[in-house]
């Protein structure tokens, strides 16, 4: 074998072939693919493993090193073929190398290069390197052997339990072939460790180790493991040959063979120490990946989870069961009042026996206390590293700018909390604090809202005597919103009782600063002694001048008594539902007529109904929300209201109101979405 400073060939059925290729870690299977076509077309298969080998060294070698697209130039005749490797990196120009020429088969005479190099001057006939204006080029030459050809190491048959090569301890081109081309089987659940194992058994049956290992440590707080093994264990005072592994973090890990000190054996386990660092880094970053995209995933799920309630106290009950034990032992979420001080919410443990002694040292105070570590946090709103008993760190709890609390966190059994899970968990005290906030809000528009709604119905219903009252409220299922149906009983001038019962078109804080419009409207003209057909016509006025276009139905009923033990009603309807008349005997009917909703037109129509009622009789009034309550696409109707409330006869106000409100809301699983409001007068002359 030789270097010599150009590729010579030529004679006849001379085949040339140039392909230029990326610098892709694609380009040394292209070509090898080029040059097994073209041995095969010139009919020289017995070069196929030595020429496919110093192919993929070289073209491996400008793709790492020259990081420039390649040509790669092929040509073939009767007596071999010669490949040329060029890349376009910067170098000096016309600089030739010549390799020294080697006399011996034993590698170890050669001079010391890269290995690919090496590989080269071992199996090719003549090969040499020069550097061009446009880059630097590396060419082999096999010659057929035979007759005419040149001598170079043949491929010996493969060996177990001593050194594989052509008898004279150098290793084979055919097991050297087959190392490199051993590679992970890519529909198996667990790939590397058998691929490992295979490429561990193939270097150590090359250089006759009797016995090698791969450890590897993943950082996933389980410590170094045997990834793979092979023959014995090394015994005591042998000279291990040791190879790490060319991975990053969180990764580790080596390559040990029990070997006789030998010039291939280090080579050939860096060799195969490399390879199997490439398998490893793409599984680390595949790995990384996927707990990427878990984490992503479960960010999603946490935050749907915690959007979904909008109470405060189970938010943060809440927030512990996200946490715990997937990225902590422990979990501690707690508050701040407006005093700045911390106050325990909730909180978790992997071991629920731990509870009572983790509450305990949550409570401890001193300058070295979790305690004052929480303080800490919250008070520079950064993160805080705790101490033991319950190691582990704090994040501040800030939404919209305000600290709420904090939020810690205990470390693993096994290991500390790695960079993606502290991350994590910053974002999880972003998304609790947000939760949090938006509870505390909704808790706040909740306290207004019903403030507002119960300020918009009388606190009692009066007492009178020989007539009953009896009223139930039920708001719609949103109740941070201010519905628009009210009621209210009022004592006329002349004696009577004046029933009011009424719906406002829309809901919010614009219906019911409208509703309280109309009852206070209506208390002021009927304080003055107006008729009821005036007092309907001046509050549509107001209603056409300052209702912001929203309009109101309303049911008014004077009530007095009568000849005898009867009552009697004066019902005006302007556009509310027709309340129903309950007999005492058995029986109901609706009464009354429709008339003009308020608010819509300049003049309206109020048409009047008088009704006398019997002793056990009952007037009930109702709203839209009890005959537009929903199951489906199915209505509760006034149909099934009549039928609902014929059994009723006989009962109480109060008795006939809870079950009509109970048969409302039984109709339908859903949250009403309409405010439900019902009134019952009843004539309770005995």
């Amino acid at each position: 074998m030789s270097a010599e400073a150009g590729p010579a060939s030529g004679g006849a059925d001379e085949r040339v072939r140039r392909v230029r290729l990326p610098a892709d870690r694609r380009t040394p299977a292209a070509a090898r693919a080029l040059v097994r076509t073209m041995l095969l077309e010139a009919r020289l298969p017995e070069l196929l493993n030595e020429a496919l080998l110093l192919t993929t060294e070289l073209t491996t070698n400008a793709v790492e090193h020259a990081r420039t697209e390649l040509d790669i130039e092929v040509d073939t005749d009767r007596n071999g073929l010669t490949v040329t490797v060029t890349d376009f990196a910067s170098g000096p120009v016309d600089e030739l190398i010549v390799g020294v020429r080697n006399t011996t088969s034993d590698i170890t005479e050669v001079a010391a290069r890269g290995r690919g190099l090496l590989l080269v001057d071992h199996f090719s006939s003549r090969w040499g390197t020069t550097y061009l204006p446009t880059g630097k080029g590396v060419w082999f030459r096999l010659d057929r052997p035979g007759p005419g050809g040149s001598a170079r190491p043949s491929a010996g048959p493969l060996r177990v339990a001593e050194p594989e090569g052509n008898g004279d301890g150098t290793p084979s081109a055919a097991a050297m072939s087959e190392l490199m081309q051993l590679t992970p089987d890519s529909y198996a659940d667990e790939p590397l460790p058998e691929f490992a194992t295979g490429l561990l058994t193939r270097v150590a049956e090359m250089v006759g180790a009797a016995g090698g290992t791969v450890r590897l440590d993943r950082g996933d707080g389980l410590g170094t493991q045997v990834f793979a093994r092979y023959g014995r264990p090394a015994r005591e005072g042998n000279e291990l040959l040791r190879v790490p592994l060319a991975v990053h973090r969180p990764y580790s890990g080596e390559l040990e063979l029990d070997a006789a000190p030998s010039a291939y054996a280090r080579p050939l386990a860096v060799l195969a120490a490399e390879r199997l660092s490439l398998h490893l880094e793409n599984d680390r970053l595949r790995r990384a990946d996927v707990r990427r995209s878990t984490w992503l995933t479960f960010l999603a799920e946490a935050s749907e989870l915690l959007a979904q309630s909008l109470d405060v106290e189970l938010t943060m009950a809440l927030i512990p069961q996200l946490v715990v034990p997937r990225l902590g032992q422990w979990c501690a979420v707690h508050t701040t009042d407006e005093w700045g001080r911390l106050r325990l919410a909730a909180s978790s443990h992997a071991d629920e026996a731990m509870l009572p002694q983790l509450h305990r040292i949550l409570q401890e105070t001193g300058q070295d206390s979790i305690q004052s570590r929480l303080r800490e946090a919250s008070r520079n709103a950064a993160q805080v590293p705790l101490g033991g008993p319950m190691e582990g760190f704090a994040v501040p709890l800030i939404a919209r700018g305000q600290r709420l609390g904090t939020l810690a966190v205990g470390r693993h059994q096994r290991h500390r909390h790695d960079p993606d899970e502290v991350s994590v968990l910053e974002d999880v005290a972003r998304r609790a604090a947000l939760a949090i906030e938006n509870a505390r809000i909704h808790a706040e528009r909740r306290r207004v809202a019903q403030t507002l709604q119960q300020s918009l119905l009388p606190p009692v219903l009066p007492v009178v005597e020989g007539i009953g009252f009896a009223a139930e409220y039920v708001p719609t299922g949103d109740d941070a919103e201010v519905g628009g149906d009210f009621y209210d009983v009022l004592p006329l001038p002349d004696g009577r009782w004046l029933v009011v019962v009424g719906d406002v078109s829309g809901k919010g804080v614009q219906a019911a600063a409208v509703t309280g419009l109309v009852r206070d409207v209506i208390r002021v003209l009927v304080g003055d002694g107006k008729p009821l057909p005036e007092v309907l016509g001046r509050l549509n006025e107001t209603l056409v001048e300052r209702g912001g276009g929203r309009y109101c139905t309303l049911a008014l009923a004077a009530v007095a008594p009568g000849d005898g033990d009867q009552l009697d009603v004066s019902l005006h309807l302007a556009g509310h539902d027709r309340p129903v008349l309950l007999h005492g005997g058995g029986g109901a009917t609706f009464v009354g007529a429709g008339g003009t909703a308020l608010g819509l037109l300049d003049t309206i129509t109020t048409p009047t109904a008088e009704l006398t009622l019997k002793p056990g009789d009952a007037l009930i009034f109702y709203t839209d929300g009890v005959t537009e309550r929903r199951r489906g696409r199915e209505l509760f109707g006034t149909d099934r209201l009549r039928e609902s409330t014929a059994p009723l006869a006989g009962y109480s106000a109060d008795v006939v109101a809870a079950r009509l409100r109970a048969a409302t809301i039984a109709f339908s699983v859903e949250p009403p979405r309409d405010d439900i409001a019902i009134l019952v007068l009843r004539n309770d002359t005995p």
